[in-house]
This record gives structure tokens, sequence and C-alpha cells, in this order.
């Protein structure tokens, strides 16, 4: 046992060895006793294969048979090669053979020869050539569905019916399926090809050992009568086989994907209604006047007969047991916890949408949005460093037809109305010749005016100057607003497991040192919330847990860590704000005598500023102000640069008055950055 336990391990050393020995039959000359075993071997692998080809619900369950059909195919040729040395140098060939010639063809060689031709035309004209065709066809339909596979395969993720794991293995089946049915458009032709060598190699042995028999001397009847029958006994054995896998390479090329094997198909297809089964039965017993043999036709017509009763007589069964069963009263549904805890799921993200809004889904019609919310997903992970869980899209009937709505949690967070047959045009500050004709709307992600117009006017509104956005862009846009702005609202405990698992291969030593002895997975999750809030990538997650990991021993203030996170991360931060053309930061400062003042209102320990209700209005006001000269001024995204003790505090006040404004300390900036003060807030 342990010795075949170890052998089933090493296939891929048996396959080669198979492969040298083959090879060797080639060259090397064989005795009748392994010729007999190779024969033999030969027609049980050919059956072994036609009855796996038959029990196989689908072709990639057995996608290593167009390599199979080679090795069978060089096989069957050694063994013909090494039969016809056996039979022009010995005038014997074995017992397997001389059975084929005395027993399956009597004894009569040209009852042979017409078998073995019409073997040669059954395998070559009709099975070989029509699942050629076959394969062909198959092989060209499939990389013609390819791309709309991949996509259901994505619109499949991205609606959340299957995850990751499972669309990587579709996309891999796919693919294994258009190199299965490539592979089988050219391993048809080795069984074309092996055809056409058993006819060369008959000939060949009748005429080799036609000639050697008369070189030595015997009868010319008696060697004709022995040399043929020997080959059409080799041709046989050979024919055979190969018939056999031609047939299981056309089953494998015919047969559509089922869920149960090919016997169970066809006996649950043909005997689906008793009808044809009566009617053929009526055809069959017409034969009888015709001079059919009256036995063997009733017998046949019977069993269609007694079949088609049999099914009528079970189809009676089920109808009455289905009146039952409608009949009996029904027993109380009763709701168990198993039926109900599905519905307690709910999904991070939600984009529910009007019936308006189908086309843009529908790729059939067109529709590009769900690659675009996967090219979302992929953006998100760059650029804050949070892998977004999969959005759930779905039609919803109490929208409006063009509205939209993103739900997080099962909330809605944001809505908008889009027209799918329609462009949003928004003007830059730079438009020459403003269009008119159009229906006035705002940008759902930033706010901003703009107009809905006719696809047709695309050209002559950038001619003009206006910034053209198609739906699906609206739309995902918006969503990947939501999604930035609601960032520290998605990630959770085991996102952040998810994370740390991700670091852990390539850097396991910060890991070890931080968890748990310092810090908790939740813990964690609260400092990357800490900077997701304010849109801070935390894509540099092995700087962020390296600074966690040398100041968690020093305070287990979250805040305060996550203050002391910003400052390492510095360098990205102030890439992520400065001017992307001089790489300058354009920010608004404090005046010197307000921070003082501000400083004496900040409680330690706490991220609040200590005022009295009509100052935080004026310092909100003066804030405000600052902001709307710096927009206006065309730096879109404000910054204010204050104390890393005010940073926070400031943060804190500001963020519902202010929710767009950053708010950056000086140990945020690094030496190399040049600071642009566009205004100070005074406390005036």
């Amino acid at each position: 046992m342990g010795f075949f336990a170890k052998a089933a391990k090493q296939t891929d050393i048996a396959l080669a060895l198979a492969l040298i020995g083959i090879v060797a039959m080639l060259i090397l000359p064989m005795p009748e006793a392994m010729l007999d075993l190779a024969l033999v071997v030969n027609l049980a692998g050919a059956v072994l294969i036609l009855l796996t080809a038959l029990y196989t619900t689908e072709p990639l369950q057995f996608s290593v048979f167009p390599a199979l059909l080679l090795v069978t195919t060089l096989f069957r040729l050694a063994l013909e090669v090494s039969a016809m040395k056996l039979i022009i140098g010995t005038g014997s060939a074995g017992h397997v053979i001389a059975t084929f010639g005395q027993v399956v063809i009597g004894g009569n060689y040209v009852v042979g020869i017409i078998v073995f031709l019409l073997l040669v035309v059954v395998q070559f004209v009709v099975i070989t050539a029509g699942a050629g065709r076959v394969a062909e066809v198959a092989a060209r339909f499939t990389l013609d569905a390819m791309p709309g596979k991949q996509m259901a395969i994505d619109a499949d993720l991205n609606a959340g019916l299957i995850n990751q794991d499972q669309a990587r293995e579709r996309r891999k089946a796919v693919a294994r399926e258009a190199d299965f049915y490539g592979a089988m458009d050219g391993a048809n032709k080795f069984v074309r090809g092996d055809a056409i060598a058993a006819i060369v190699i008959i000939v060949l042995n009748t005429l080799g050992g036609f000639a050697m028999g008369l070189s030595k001397g015997e009868d010319v009847v008696k060697v004709l009568q022995n040399y043929t029958l020997l080959t059409v006994g080799e041709g046989l054995v050979a024919q055979i086989p190969a018939l056999l896998i031609s047939t299981a390479a056309g089953l494998m090329v015919t047969r559509a994907a089922s869920e149960t094997p090919m016997g169970g198909d066809v006996a649950r297809q043909i005997f689906a209604a008793p009808r044809p089964l009566f009617i053929a039965a009526g055809l069959v017993c017409l034969f009888i006047p015709f001079g059919f043999p009256i036995p063997q036709t009733l017998l046949v017509a019977g069993i269609l007969g007694g079949t088609g009763m049999a099914l009528v007589r079970g189809e009676r069964r089920a109808e009455a047991a289905q009146a039952t069963a409608d009949a009996a009263p029904k027993p109380a549904t009763v709701a168990t916890p198993e039926s109900v805890l599905p519905l307690l799921h709910v999904d991070v993200l939600e984009l529910n949408f009007g019936y308006g809004l189908l086309s843009l889904v529908d790729q059939a019609a067109g529709g590009d949005l769900l690659d675009r919310i996967t090219m979302i997903r992929q953006k998100t992970a760059m650029e804050l460093g949070l892998v977004i869980p999969t959005v759930r899209i779905r039609d919803d009937l109490h929208l409006k037809n063009n509205d939209y709505a993103i739900k997080l949690k099962g909330a809605t967070v944001a809505a908008g109305t889009v027209h799918p047959n329609a462009i949003m045009l928004i003007d830059p500050g730079t438009v020459i010749d403003p269009i008119t004709d159009g229906v006035p709307a705002r940008e759902p992600a930033f706010g901003v005016p703009a107009l809905w117009a006719p696809r047709a006017m695309r050209d002559r509104a950038e001619m003009a100057g206006y910034t053209v956005v198609d739906p699906s862009s609206v739309m995902t846009t918006h969503l990947a607003e939501v999604i930035k702005g609601h960032a520290s609202e998605i990630i959770t405990r085991q996102d952040t497991q998810a994370l740390i698992d991700h670091i852990r291969q390539k850097n396991s030593a910060v890991i070890e040192e931080l968890i748990p002895g310092l810090m908790s997975v939740g813990e964690i999750q609260k400092v990357l919330q800490h900077l997701l809030r304010e849109r801070i990538s935390i894509r540099d997650l092995v700087t962020i847990l390296e600074t966690l990991a040398d100041n968690a021993g020093r305070t287990k203030d979250l805040d305060t860590l996550g203050e002391w996170v910003r400052a390492a991360l510095a360098r990205s931060i102030c890439k992520q704000y400065a001017d992307e053309g001089s790489g300058a930061l354009h920010a608004i400062t404090l005046d010197p005598a307000l921070e003082q003042n501000l400083l004496s209102g900040v409680t330690p320990g706490l991220p609040h500023l200590t005022l009295e209700p009509s100052q935080t209005r004026r310092l909100v006001a003066a804030i405000a102000q600052q902001v709307e000269r710096m927009i206006a001024l065309g730096h879109q995204q404000p910054v204010l640069l204050c104390m890393a003790a005010l940073r926070l505090p400031l943060r804190r006040l500001t963020e519902r008055a202010l929710p767009n404004l950053v708010i950056l300390s000086y140990n945020e900036i690094v030496p190399n950055t040049e600071v642009r003060a566009v205004g100070a807030v005074t406390g005036e």
C-alpha cells in the first residue's frame, strides 16, 4: 500500500517514464508477451476514457483530454510499429492479434479488410470530421463570448453576489474553457492523422510480410493468408480503441454542461413525454406488412408502448399526489430564527436607482456603471489605502425614474438626479458662449451650478469651454465623494484586521511588538478612523504602525496618537494639499495674538476650545471669511495652518460649519515645502 501511495504522488514521473517507454517501443524490438500486455492496456485505456467522457457533466472536468488524446495516439502508433516489426520479422504477433484475426473476423482476411476499412471510414469521415467541426465552432464562439462572460462576472462582483475569490475562480474557469475548446480544435487532427497512418501501416504490413514470406520460400497462398490475417487483426486491435477515443472526443465537444451524467440526461429528455413513445410503437408495427419479422418487431413495439404506459401511470400518480397535497390543510408557518437572520444583514454601501436609470447599469445596452464602480474601488484603495466593501446595486421602485440614492449601512446619506439620455455641462469659469437651452441643475458631488443638455450638443459645449460629464460619471463621482467623506464610518475592526494581516506578511516585527501588548485592533481602528475622518491616506500602514509602536507606551489617548501619526505622515500630507504646478502650499494662517489667546482656551487632554459662544461665532465667521477669499483667489481647497496644540480643537470647532476646510499643523509641514500665506485670521 505504501508503494502505491507514493506512486500516486509521483504521477508526473510516471507520465514521463510512460512517454520514454513509448519512444522505446518505436526503436527497440518488443517481445510478444509485452505486446499483448500493451494491447490490452490500450484497449482498457480507451474504454476508460470513453466512460469518463460519458460521466463528465461539463468539459472542464476532463480538461486534460486534449493532451491525453495526443499521448494515446502516440501510444497506439508505437503499438502498430512494434506489431509490424513482429509480423514482418517473425510471422507472429502474439495472442491478442491472433485472436482478433481468428475469432473476431472468423479467419477470413477479406472480411477483416472490409471491417477495418469500415472502421477507418466511420472514424475518419463521420466521427472525427464532425467532432473537429464542432470543436472549431465551439472554440470560436467561446472566444467571442469571453468578454461578455468577464463582464457578467464583474457585474456579479459589483452587485455583491460573489466575492473576490469566487470572481477569480470564475475568470480562471472562463479562460480554461476557451483553452480547452481551442486545444480540442487541434487535438482532433491527431485522430485524423492516426486513421491515415493506420491505412498506410496495414498496406506496408501486408506487402512487407508477403515479401518476407516469399524470401523464405514459403507457399504464396499460405504467405498471403498468414500475413494478411495478422495484419488485419493488428489493424482491428488498433482501430477499435481509436474508434472509442474518437467517440469520446465527439462526446466532449458536442455535450453541453449539465448537472448529471449523459445517461441520466438522455433518459430524462427522451422519456420526458409518453406521446413520442406511442407514436414510435405504432410506426414500428407498420413495418410488419412489409415483411419485417413479427416477433422481433412486436418486441420492440411492446417495449416502446410499455414504457409510454409506465410514464402515463407515473404522471397520473404524481398529479393525484399533488392534488392530495393541495387539498390537505396547510400547517401554520412558524418563523424560525434561521429564516429571519438573513434579513438582519445590512450592506455597508448601496446604490439604489430608479427604473429610468436601468440603461446605465445594463451592459447589454452599453451601460458602464458597473465597470466605473469597480474602478472607484480600485482608486479608493490607491488614494486612501482603504479596501471598501462591495457596493450593492439595485433598482428601487420607491425612487423616481431618474433619481438615485446612496446608502451607508441602510441609511440614505446622499441622493441625486441624472438624465440618462443627456449630458451635464459645468462652467469652469472659462465659458465664452453660454448655452441656455438646457435644464438647470447642480452637480451633486460638489454642488456647483450645472446644466443638463442633449447629447447632440456635446461638441458645441466643448467648443464653448464647458466641462462635459456623462450621467454615469455624475453618479460615480458622487459615490466616490461619499465614500471619501464617510471612509471613517466604513472601516471596521474586520477591515483593520485584514490590513494588519496583509502587512504581517513582510513586516511581522512591528505587528508582534504592537499587538496585543501595546494596542488592540479596536484601538488601531480608532486611529485609522481619526486619519480617514480628514481624508488622510492610510496606505502607508507600515509608517502608521511604526509610529504607534514608538508612542503607544507613552500615552493611551487615541487623539494624541492620531496627531503623532499625522506628523509622521507629513510628507504625504504636504503632497496631498500642495499646488501641483509649483509645489507650494497656499494656506490661511492665524494672527499670532489670536493664536496665543486660543492656546489659553485649550484644556490639556481634551481636543476642545473653551470659548464663550459669542467668541466661537466670531472666530468661525472670521475663518469662513478667509476661506471665501481664498476660494475667490482660485484655490479650491482651503487650508488653515496653525500650531500643533490648536489643530485638533480647531478642527472640532469648524467641522460642522466648514466641513471642507483642511487644518494642518506646523508639525505636518516638511522642511522643503514652500508655504504661501494668502490671508490671516485675526481676532478683531
